[in-house]
């Protein structure tokens, strides 16, 4: 038995860049962290007492006799990929699914790590990044980018640059003193809204100059957030202010990126003291997250007080592997 561990992320500054039509031509840079909220894949070789030979317990059973019957595209893949055959797989997660914190990616290289494991492989961190890359977005044709698989992968607070030769990860150096102050001015409530973030990109999905000059302006903004927190003689507000200017950019991107009831809780927080803020992922629902003063935070919780309110620590690990059993498997022969 196989059980991973893998981190959701929060994507502060350049989401949209990391999209591989942009970032070809234009380059592209994120900076965004891991936080203490996680999902879970447990999986093991099914015992052959069952009328089934994979089962798989998600949002939904599925009990199946031959993979290309799995309805979970991601699961069909990943199995086909890696030659998974009998398994039992179970999927638990710390906060809801579609919520903007790349959960789906974070599965998928969660998956793929105790797929290796139950193999009794060794996969390191870009292995797994860049085949939950492969995997999303050729084999189960998901429109999005490329940040949320590699996220999941390394962990830690980073700047992922992106260009024509791939992607570099650039862990953001910044004094354990002033991450923790702005881990503590971070606050994030869950809107209650969930959707597929490959439906709002391809909804969003404009080829316009105008789109593609907001990317850029976005892009911009990476290494000035990434100057706030790396210089002490900066005022660390500073971060919350691009913050908002990022999320006013990324408004203009796609018709779906926010809503009216998004809108309205937006104007919320900040009328009660917050600095800026965003909708975490692709847009549309979610989770949001905004830059508080600590003196204001009172007054942002009772502003907030219709939505739930996740307070979260920043985490280092990345995906690993928590509890590892081998398990001996012999594939079954099939009489012809």
């Amino acid at each position: 038995m196989i059980i991973t561990k893998t981190p959701f992320r929060m994507s502060f500054f350049g989401g949209g860049t990391d999209i591989e039509d942009f970032f070809r031509e234009n380059g592209g840079s994120v900076l965004s962290t891991t936080f203490d909220k996680y999902c879970y894949v447990n999986v093991r070789h099914l015992p052959r007492f069952f009328d089934y030979s994979t089962e798989l317990s998600y949002s939904k059973t599925e009990r199946v006799t031959d993979v290309e019957t799995i309805e979970h595209p991601a699961i069909r893949n990943a199995m086909k990929m890696l030659d998974m055959h009998e398994i039992r797989l179970t999927y638990e997660a710390d906060l809801p699914a579609r919520s903007g914190l790349g959960t789906s990616s974070s599965f998928a290289v969660g998956m793929l790590n105790a797929f290796y494991a139950l193999k009794g492989k060794y996969a390191d961190k870009r292995k797994l990044a860049d085949e939950a890359i492969y995997l999303e977005r050729v084999l189960c044709n998901e429109v999005g980018g490329w940040q949320d698989q590699i996220a999941a992968s390394y962990g830690g607070f980073n700047r992922i640059n992106f260009g024509p030769d791939g992607y570099e990860v650039l862990p953001v150096i910044i004094s354990p003193e002033r991450k923790k102050q702005l881990n503590r001015n971070l606050m994030m409530f869950f809107t209650g809204f969930t959707r597929f973030s490959s439906e709002v990109q391809k909804a969003n999905k404009v080829s316009s100059t105008e789109k593609i000059d907001q990317l850029k302006k976005m892009l911009a903004l990476v290494d000035e957030a990434e100057h706030v927190l790396t210089d002490k003689n900066i005022d660390l507000d500073d971060f919350g202010r691009l913050l908002n200017r990022t999320w006013e950019l990324k408004k203009k991107t796609g018709v779906k990126i926010s809503t009216s009831s998004i809108d309205e809780f937006y104007d919320r927080g900040i009328k009660a003291g917050a600095l800026g803020g965003k909708l975490l992922g692709a847009g549309g629902g979610g989770f949001l997250v905004f830059y508080v003063p600590q003196e204001k935070q009172d007054f942002v919780r009772w502003a907030m007080r219709d939505l739930m309110y996740i307070p979260f620590e920043f985490e280092d690990g990345g995906t690993r592997v928590i509890h590892y059993t081998p398990e001996t498997y012999e594939p079954q022969i099939v009489q012809r």
